[in-house]
């Protein structure tokens, strides 16, 4: 069985570098192959380019190799190539894929992911979240244990400020009880925004993100209420894009029912970065800023120095997250736990 990865955009690109251990992870994913990539706006040469050399994530050092206008070569392993826009005139069954991993940013409904199926795949695993009750909506490390191979056939990774915000949540409200809270995303600019003022829906990213910070709307908060039911309608926020290339910071205000103490809260984040959320979460003391998360495979990283407590209920905290690079990975330790389950 193999993998097929419609969209190679930031996301896919960097799904790919990781699937190939461009990322140096313990978990990289070497028994699975990668045999069939689409993406409608790229090709073969172009594609190889941009694998190669990244502005942001630097020089990956594979061999990396167009073969002809339909298959390139990555560390000697050939992989389709094909240039379609719509999902159901790929023809993934051919290559032997069963699990394609959709970063297209395009389909994200139940109803234009289900052309997938008519190719003989099994699952889906979506590069944003799904609103839909039949769709599992999955950050890595804390919810995955829903996933049921015989019921779940389309998997989201939800968002990368999902993922970032989720583990905090999950410690934060399993140890002191969140009643309410905001978030802030501090966000760089993604393609969504624009390099110079041109036209756009929300008159704020029609002008130039490389020179100004943008207040704008996020999903993520309310997306926490599809991981964790119980803060429904709890949580709200939305984000400001700054003119910073790559790494971001999550502002987490939290209104709780138990006291605390800065100090203890920082612990227990250290704690679960050693044991149930390695790899996953992290917790940084030194004086560091966003630069410094470039590559940074974990989903979150608490800057301690800002936790923050007030009148012992009233709690604020920063964490750091490669929005690229974090995202990437966790898409890939989904795509493993699917795959085994096909294979048991």
């Amino acid at each position: 069985m193999a993998i097929g990865i419609n969209g190679l955009g930031r996301v896919g690109r960097l799904v790919l570098k990781d699937f190939f251990g461009g990322f140096n992870r313990k978990s990289n994913n070497e028994d699975i192959n990668i045999l069939h990539l689409n993406e409608p706006n790229c090709d073969a040469k172009t594609l190889c380019h941009l694998l190669k050399f990244d502005s942001i994530h630097g020089i990956w050092d594979a061999s990396i190799k167009q073969i002809d206008n339909n298959k390139i070569s990555i560390n000697g392993k050939d992989i389709i190539l094909t240039n379609n826009t719509n999902p159901s005139d790929i023809n993934w069954g051919n290559s032997g894929c069963s699990l394609v991993l959709d970063c297209t940013g395009a389909f994200l409904t139940k109803n234009k992911l289900k052309s997938y199926f008519d190719s003989n795949i099994k699952k889906v695993i979506v590069s944003a979240p799904v609103n839909d009750p039949e769709v599992l909506n999955i950050v890595f490390g804390i919810n995955d244990h829903l996933y049921n191979s015989n019921k779940h056939d389309i998997i989201t990774a939800a968002s990368c400020t999902t993922n970032c915000l989720a583990p905090i949540i999950s410690i934060i409200h399993k140890n002191f009880e969140i009643l309410k809270g905001q978030i802030t995303t501090i966000h760089n600019p993604t393609n969504t925004n624009v390099l110079l003022d041109k036209p756009h829906k929300d008159l704020r990213r029609a002008r130039s993100s490389m020179l100004s910070m943008h207040p704008t709307s996020t999903g993520s908060a309310k997306a926490i209420g599809l991981i964790f039911p119980e803060l429904d309608g709890k949580l709200d926020g939305h984000a400001v894009r700054v003119p910073v290339i790559n790494s971001s910071l999550t502002d987490c205000v939290f209104q709780l029912n138990k006291s605390c103490k800065a100090s203890d809260v920082n612990n227990l984040f250290k704690s679960a970065s050693k044991k149930e959320l390695k790899d996953i979460l992290g917790i940084e003391f030194s004086p560091l800023v966003s630069i410094d998360f470039v590559n940074d495979t974990r989903s979150s990283i608490v800057d301690a120095q800002s936790t923050l407590v007030t009148d012992s209920k009233l709690l604020k905290i920063y964490s750091w997250y490669d929005n690229e690079t974090g995202y990437a990975c966790r898409m890939n330790d989904i795509a493993k736990m699917v795959y085994n389950s096909l294979n048991v």
